[in-house]
C-alpha cells in the first residue's frame, strides 16, 4: 500500500506513526520538540504537498535540525509524502530513513541535514536565489533547534539576511532549553538586534504557532521562537 491510497492522516495519527520508528531513542526528544511545529507548517502554512514537491512555486522547508528527524518523517508520512510503511525500516541498512534526513532519497526533503549550524545559511541562499528569480511569494522557512545557535555560522547568517531585508525568509527556532549559555534577553533579542522581526510563541500552541508564521512583516526576515520544555 502507498501513501497515496492510505486513508488521510490527521494529527492525532502522528503519536501511532511515531512509535513505528525504533533505533534513535538517544534523539527522541529531538523529535518530539518539533513534532507541533512541522505539523503547523504541513498542515497550515506551507505551500506544498505530494504533487508539487518539485514546482519552482513551491515553498521551501529546511530541517537544520536533521539528528532527530522522526517527526519530520510522521509528518511526511501522514501528509502523503512517503508511503507510512516506510517507517517500520527506519534506520535500516537499505532504508531510505536514515537518523539523518537525505534529501536524494525521501520525497519533500530540500536538504541532507545533520550537522549543526548548516540549514540556516542555507536557508538564506535559497531564499536569495528565489528573490533573483523574482519568485517573491515563495517563501523560505528553516527550523533549527536553540543549541545550533551555538555555532557561528548561524549568526553570520542572521547578520547577512537582516542586513539584506531577505523577507521571504522565516527561521523556526525550537527553544527547549538545550542551548550551552543560553541567550540575554532570549533568543528573539538576538535576532531583532539584526534587523529581524521576531515572535515567541508556545511550541504546543497550533493557533499560536499559525499567528506567527502567517503575520505579514514586510521588510525584514522573520523569526518565530517556539518554547518547548522537553531538552534534545
Amino acid at each position: 500500500m502507498t501513501a497515496a491510497t492510505e486513508r488521510r492522516l490527521g494529527y492525532a495519527d502522528l503519536p501511532a506513526l511515531l512509535t513505528r520508528m525504533t533505533g534513535d531513542e538517544k534523539h527522541g526528544p529531538s523529535a518530539t520538540s518539533t513534532l507541533d511545529v512541522l505539523w503547523v507548517l504541513y498542515d497550515q502554512v506551507l505551500r506544498i504537498g505530494p504533487d508539487t514537491v518539485d514546482s519552482q512555486a513551491r515553498d521551501r522547508f529546511l530541517l537544520s535540525k536533521g539528528h532527530g528527524p522522526m517527526a519530520y518523517y510522521a509528518v511526511l508520512a501522514a501528509k502523503g509524502f512517503i508511503p507510512p510503511d516506510w517507517l517500520d525500516t527506519f534506520g535500516a541498512y537499505d532504508s531510505p530513513l536514515g537518523y539523518h534526513p537525505d534529501r536524494t532519497l525521501v520525497p519533500g526533503v530540500e536538504i541532507s541535514s545533520g550537522s549543526l549550524g548548516h540549514g540556516l545559511p542555507l536557508g538564506v541562499g535559497v531564499a536569495l536565489g528565489l528573490r533573483a528569480q523574482g519568485l517573491t511569494d515563495t517563501r523560505t522557512y528553516v527550523l533549527v533547534g536553540d543549541a545550533e545557535l551555538d555555532e557561528g555560522s548561524n549568526h553570520e547568517a542572521i547578520a547577512y539576511a537582516g542586513a539584506t531585508g531577505l523577507d521571504t525568509l522565516t527561521a523556526v527556532v525550537v527553544d527547549n532549553r538545550s542551548a550551552t549559555h543560553g541567550w540575554p534577553g532570549g533568543i528573539g533579542a538576538r535576532f531583532a538586534a539584526n534587523g529581524w522581526s521576531t515572535a515567541t510563541v508556545d511550541g504546543r500552541d497550533h493557533r499560536a504557532l499559525r499567528s506567527a508564521f502567517t503575520t505579514p512583516l514586510p521588510g525584514k526576515p522573520h523569526v518565530v521562537v517556539a518554547v518547548v520544555e522537553e531538552k534534545g
